[in-house]
């Protein structure tokens, strides 16, 4: 058995982000919705097991991401639904993500869990929302020479970055 918990798997961290790093306000965005970021979001992530916190599991209950659904929490282990499954931790999570199979795995936050996962990211796929907001929740820093900006795609309203981890 491997050590490396990230082994067979690449996790790749996906999240709107305001110029000031603010992701939330209150459990929400903090801007206007974004039609088209939303599209590419859900399109990005459905094939593929995501790992979450319980809130942003929660708040996305009525119409949830991915194939399967991998929880953290240490109040809440049952969450009803064919889909979705508890972890305790980041191993027990990236356990599971491996025994389903695929090759990647999506991170979805909230802030908290972004912050756990950074570390073993391979890749970060940010949509960069233009301007500064008000908000309670911030994606975590990262030292921008552990990773090189590979390509962005510009839309009307934002646009998104993919990161790759320098190796």
């Amino acid at each position: 058995m491997t050590t490396d918990p990230t082994a067979g798997i690449e996790l790749v961290s996906v999240a709107a982000i305001a110029e000031n790093r603010v992701i939330g306000a209150d459990g929400a965005l903090p801007w206007e919705r974004l039609p088209k970021d939303y599209s590419q979001y859900r399109a990005r992530v459905a094939d593929d097991p995501v790992i979450l916190g319980r809130r942003t599991f929660d708040s996305m209950r009525p119409n949830l991401p991915g194939r399967a659904q991998i929880v953290l929490s240490h109040s809440q282990r049952e969450f009803g639904g064919t889909t979705v499954s508890h972890a305790g931790g980041i191993r027990e999570a990236l356990r599971q993500a491996r025994s389903l199979g695929d090759e990647t795995v999506y991170v979805l936050g909230g802030a908290d869990i972004y912050a756990l996962f950074q570390p073993q990211l391979d890749r970060m796929v940010l949509s960069r929302v233009p301007g500064e907001y008000e908000g309670d929740t911030e994606y975590p820093a990262w030292d921008d020479s552990a990773w090189t900006l590979v390509d962005e795609t510009v839309y009307e309203r934002f646009r998104i970055q993919f990161w790759e981890r320098r190796r």
